[in-house]
Order: structure tokens, then C-alpha cells, then sequence
């Protein structure tokens, strides 16, 4: 990436700070720009730290886990905690961009074998969550984290 963002997608990623009232400041606009890049693909830091790792001038990786930090402050992104510690990053199910249609809320699994991460609708947990809540008080939110288990083609593959 040594030019630089996609014009298109640093254009867009300008607007997205601007009107969530951010700083328009150049890690911050490749490190949006990548994401909104990505589509509904799941960038950890370190994935995104590859794709700016050709930015002049170079950003640096503490500048990077900041701009996520706080542009997931902000609400622009959301976070997922995955398999071995990995947290990765997609844009906010509340926030809408041109190259980006916006989503229902979701949740997450993630493939033990392979490693895929597939968006889940919120209604897959039914009334489980109000079920927590009436016997123990707590209130779950499954957002932040990864149900684990297999693919369809790994659990094919694997005889199931």
C-alpha cells in the first residue's frame, strides 16, 4: 500500500470520521480506508498493520492499536475477541457507507480448524439471553466474543 489508501475508500472513511465528530488525521483514514476496504471481513490489528505497513509516512503499530481503540470508542467499529486471543475489527452495525451496506446487528462464530469468521443473526440465541437474565440478573452481551465450533465445509470434511 505504499500509495496510499484507495482514493474511494480514504474519500469515504473521511466522511465516516468527520461525522462521527473524529480527527481526519492520515492512520486513521488508512486504517478505515482498509476496513472499509475489507468489506464485511473480520481485520485483526495485525492483518491491518500489513495492509498500512507501505503508508508514507509509515504508521506505527502503537498508532494503529490506538485508532482502533478509539474509533471503536467512538462507535465507528465494533470488536470481536476470536480463537487465541486475536480481536479483530469491522465497522459498527450502525454505521453506514456507500461501498458498505449497513447490517443488522450480529454475532460471531469462528471455525476451530480453519479459522473463518461468519456473521450470525442475533435471533440465533433466541430467548437465551432473557433466560440468563431472569435467573441470575446478568446481562448478556454476546457480541464482544466468538461462538466457536465448525464450519460447514470443515465439519463436512470432518464426516459431519
Amino acid at each position: 500500500m505504499a500509495d496510499g489508501p484507495d482514493p474511494m475508500f480514504a474519500d469515504e472513511a473521511t466522511t465516516l470520521l468527520r461525522s462521527a465528530g473524529q480527527r481526519v488525521t492520515q492512520p486513521r483514514v488508512a486504517v478505515l480506508a482498509c476496513i472499509l476496504a475489507a468489506d464485511a471481513e473480520h481485520l485483526s490489528a495485525d492483518a491491518l498493520l500489513e495492509h498500512v505497513a507501505g503508508a508514507d509516512p509509515p504508521i506505527h503499530r502503537a498508532t494503529v492499536y490506538r485508532t482502533l481503540e478509539g474509533l471503536t470508542s467512538a462507535g465507528v467499529l465494533r470488536h470481536v475477541h476470536l480463537d487465541r486471543g486475536l480481536t479483530a475489527y469491522h465497522l459498527a452495525d450502525s454505521v453506514a457507507a456507500p461501498s458498505v451496506p449497513r447490517r443488522a446487528e450480529h454475532l460471531h462464530a469462528q471455525c476451530t480448524s480453519c479459522g473463518q469468521v461468519t456473521d450470525l443473526p442475533v435471533s440465533v440465541l433466541g430467548d437465551i439471553a432473557v433466560r440468563i437474565r431472569r435467573a441470575t440478573g446478568f446481562r448478556l452481551d454476546a457480541s464482544h466474543v466468538a461462538f466457536s465450533g465448525l464450519c460447514r465445509s470443515c465439519a463436512l470434511d470432518n464426516g459431519g
